[in-house]
């Protein structure tokens, strides 16, 4: 009472000073105020306040205020610990007195949640270690400093029903400080008041009723999602940003969700045009290196010209001295124009040679440049997306509370150890899996768990272990759920899969197939619909929740030893590594972390696959898919190719095998939204832009076939996605030293579905075919280096090429250059310009006559 009186004068002699949101403690006068005992910083004037409360203060088994000095003890006897049952009954007095109401500070708000954030996590971890340990007679000192902190910035921030929440629980750890060893019962008690505490601070960030935050207060309410002023659920809130460890010095500002993303998808913009223009010095390079062979082509040619314009001159100076004696051949006028013309060439040429090599050095310049700026929009990325992670562990409380909850209502006695929880995520990705992951965790707890009789019975302890463990790798965060409970009960899967007709009552499936049944829409095993299991809604909206972004789920159970589920999630939504399949000229992509292996099947091979509908793949039959008929692109037949790409997906527990036309290198996009109406079709997972501009659909081929084969899509044959005629694309080799000529066939050969390689002289054309052997030849007469004829006197007597068809395109039409061309072994011979459609009927002809001879 002397210390409060002489604390009252002091507080009125204290000069007023305004409070202001950055300014949240007020000092006296004193430059260096009286600090309390067991703590670090100064006397608040809100304790001093707190002190001044006319309630009657709790005092601790010293007898000393909270807060206050500790009198220095005298000599005396022991005194007995409190009982028990004191204790319990003086918290339940405290909790009949009515919950003051709420004076909201919108200033202070903000700050206070932000600093609850960390508090009531420390006091969670408290806590939980004072529970491991309820000998421990350091516990209650700790955990009254942070409440005291806890209960005075509520207060300050107007949150009167969270001070008052805060003031219970510092009364009871007071109480509790006396005795050496606390009871579970009581901690546990104290436990559940901070899950109330956690409560009434998401009920301040979320808009819900006042009547909801009273009742929290109360204990009469528990939020996990609760009702708006409309009566519609309110999801649970997200949680702010982590704060650094406690002593960090580091600055934090607080981000609008929204204008982060719009920053990371500007990011991704300036991405895709970074590679847009990356795809078009590329194509600058390949142009000037065209460029380069054609100025060293004409500058032999022009060499040529040159020694025969000097022939010309020799000859007409020899003429003029046998005509006219004493003429000088050096005079001007025996130079003809055919060489001032050659001379004027030959500066020509070296002015383009010039320009061309300022071009090469300008570009190698840009392309430098590019790569910094490369660099430097890789780092800003990867700076933005790591502002998106958040810690797993931000939402250990709210799954702490969870675990703590269901096993109270069931009469269960469960742990559950969060491990890892130092891995990152994508804040939307948390966001999003945050009800997966309570509902994966009350599983465990309805289902898994065994009662307490049970347990005994099996030898196990009394307390149920769930361990949940986060770890990263690669472009993946692995989420490990594993419980030591009763594990699946099969029998009671497969009764129950009879009664709704999910499987065939003569089948007699494996555990996995049982285990996979689980998923399935509206499937549970209980017999009576309770609040936490029965309704058969949950682990089918978990996998395709967890399929949706591009991630999948794993399952694991023994009998008696327990259940496991391991779930693949995606590091980041904003960007991923993605893999480009190409059917029928359409172009898709494919999370890169689907793909399992991709197959190059002979014509033999693939002709086997479509007979049995499936491809033996690490000695397990796999369904085969073409991705033309999943995504039912109109006239799409599959090609045969001497390397037929198949891809082997797997999402979940389902593989599939699909069929394509070519596969691109894995590559990192940024992934866009597509809309709500596209959001909701099945399989669709994005959508990005590729450096050239072309929009690409992110697709799950896995989901698109599951769609239309049911759950058990995996086991049924492909009949009615497989076509029945399958197509051979023959290879053309088109050999010319002009690239417009070579660009122009390619892309008429193309357009009708041929194979093409190119080639630019008969050197050459001769290093592809040790490679590979194609259907039909085109080429030209006049090549450096190895001219047609050449070329064809060559093929004609290699035994391996001999048979090879030969169509010689050419603008020397003369009859010898027919006759000889037609000696050596030409099979078709064309004067340029050619016509298209004759060009297509030739090649078309002797692509079958080679096909009827193999």
């Amino acid at each position: 009472q002397a210390s409060l009186a002489a604390a009252v004068p002091a507080m009125s002699s204290t000069p007023e000073r305004p409070r202001t949101v950055g300014d949240l403690r007020v000092f006296g006068e004193s430059t260096d105020p009286p600090a309390r005992e067991g703590h670090d910083e100064p006397l608040e004037l809100l304790e001093i306040v707190e002190a001044a409360d006319p309630e009657p203060p709790t005092l601790s088994p010293s007898g000393a205020l909270p807060g206050g000095p500790t009198p220095v003890e005298t000599p005396r006897s022991p005194t007995p610990e409190p009982p028990v049952q004191a204790i319990e009954a003086s918290g339940e007095a405290t909790d009949e007195s009515p919950a003051p109401a709420d004076a909201l500070d919108p200033e202070l708000l903000p700050i206070f949640l932000l600093e609850a954030d960390e508090l009531l996590a420390r006091i969670g971890d408290a806590l939980r270690a004072w529970a491991g340990s309820p000998g421990d007679g350091s516990a209650p000192s700790s955990l009254m400093r942070m409440l005291h902190t806890a209960k005075g910035s509520a207060r300050m921030a107007g949150a009167m029903r969270i001070g008052a929440l805060v003031h219970e629980m510092e009364t009871r750890v007071a109480a509790l400080g006396g005795l050496s060893r606390v009871p579970g019962a009581l901690v546990e008690d104290l436990m559940a008041r901070h899950d109330q505490v956690l409560a009434a601070c998401e009920a301040l960030r979320a808009p819900v009723a006042p009547a909801v935050v009273a009742r929290l207060a109360d204990g009469s309410a528990t939020f996990d999602g609760g009702p708006r002023h409309d009566g519609t659920a309110v999801p649970p809130a997200a949680h702010g940003p982590t704060l650094p460890p406690e002593g960090a010095a580091q600055a934090l500002i607080r981000v609008r969700a929204d204008l982060l993303d719009r920053l990371v998808n500007q990011a991704g913009e300036v991405s895709i045009a970074r590679a847009r223009l990356d795809n078009e010095l590329g194509a600058i390079r390949q142009a000037l290196a065209e460029l380069t062979g054609n100025v060293e082509r004409l500058r032999s040619q022009l060499r040529e010209i040159e020694l025969a314009a000097d022939m010309r001159v020799e000859l007409r100076a020899d003429a003029a001295t046998t005509d006219a004696q004493g003429f000088d051949p050096l005079e001007f006028d025996r130079y003809t124009r055919f060489h001032e013309l050659a001379r004027m060439l030959a500066e020509s040429v070296s002015d383009v040679a010039t320009v061309q090599h300022n071009a090469l050095r300008g570009l190698d310049a840009a392309s430098r440049d590019l790569a910094r700026q490369h660099q430097v929009t890789r780092d800003l990325q990867q700076d933005l997306m790591r502002i998106r992670m958040v810690r797993f562990d931000s939402i250990a409380d709210r799954l702490y509370r969870v675990v703590r909850q269901a096993a109270k209502e069931l009469g269960k006695r469960v742990h559950l150890d969060v491990r890892g929880a130092a891995a990152e995520l994508d804040r939307g990705v948390l966001e999003r899996m945050a009800g997966p992951i309570e509902h994966l965790l009350r599983n465990a707890v309805v289902h898994g768990i065994e009662a307490g009789a049970a347990r005994a019975a099996a030898g196990k302890p009394e307390v149920g272990e769930i361990v949940l463990e986060a770890r990263q790798e690669a472009h993946e965060v692995i989420l490990t759920f594993a419980d030591d409970g009763a594990g699946l009960d099969h029998p009671r899967i497969r009764a129950r899969a009879l009664e709704r007709g999910l499987i065939d009552p003569a089948a007699q499936p494996d555990e996995h197939a049982l285990g996979q049944l689980i998923f399935a829409p509206g499937f549970t095993t209980v017999d009576a619909v309770t609040a936490l299991a029965g309704r058969g809604v949950g682990m089918d909206v978990v996998r395709a929740e967890v399929a949706a972004m591009g991630g999948r789920i794993e399952l694991e159970s023994v009998a008696g030893r327990g259940t496991r589920f391991t779930v693949h999630l995606p590091v980041s939504l904003a960007v991923a590594q993605v893999v480009l399949l190409t059917v029928g000229g359409v172009r898709v992509a494919v999370a890169a972390a689907l793909i399992e292996q991709v197959l190059q099947l002979r014509p033999e091979a693939l002709a086997q696959a479509y007979a049995s509908h499936r491809v033996d793949w690490q000695g397990q039959p796999v369904p085969l898919y073409f991705l033309g008929s999943l995504l039912e692109l109109p006239g799409c037949a599959p090609i045969v190719q001497r390397g037929s790409p198949v891809v082997v997906l797997r999402s979940g527990s389902q593989r599939i095998a699909v069929h394509v036309d070519h596969v691109a290198p894995s590559q990192e996009v940024v992934v866009k939204h597509v809309g709500p109406q596209l959001a909701r079709v099945r399989g669709m997972a994005g959508a990005t832009v590729l450096g050239n501009g072309e929009i690409v659909l992110i697709l799950n081929p896995v989901q698109i076939a599951a769609s239309g084969r049911g759950v058990q899509a995996g086991e049924g044959d492909t009949a009615g996605f497989a076509p029945t005629r399958v197509d051979v694309a023959p290879t053309v080799l088109v050999v010319d030293d002009s690239v417009t000529v070579r660009k122009v066939t390619q892309r008429l050969l193309v357009r009708e579905g041929y194979q093409v390689m190119v080639a630019r002289d008969g050197l050459d054309a001769l290093q592809q075919l040790r490679e590979s052997v194609p259907d039909v030849v085109l080429l030209d007469i006049e090549m450096p280096r190895m001219d047609g004829f050449e070329l064809t006197r060559t093929l004609r007597a290699d035994p391996r090429l001999q048979q090879v068809p030969i169509v010689m395109i050419t603008s020397r039409t003369a009859d010898r250059h027919r006759d000889r061309a037609l000696a050596l072994g030409v099979d078709v011979f064309l004067g340029k310009p050619y016509d298209d459609a004759e060009l297509l009927e030739h090649v078309r002809a002797l692509a079958a006559r080679r096909d009827v001879t193999d």
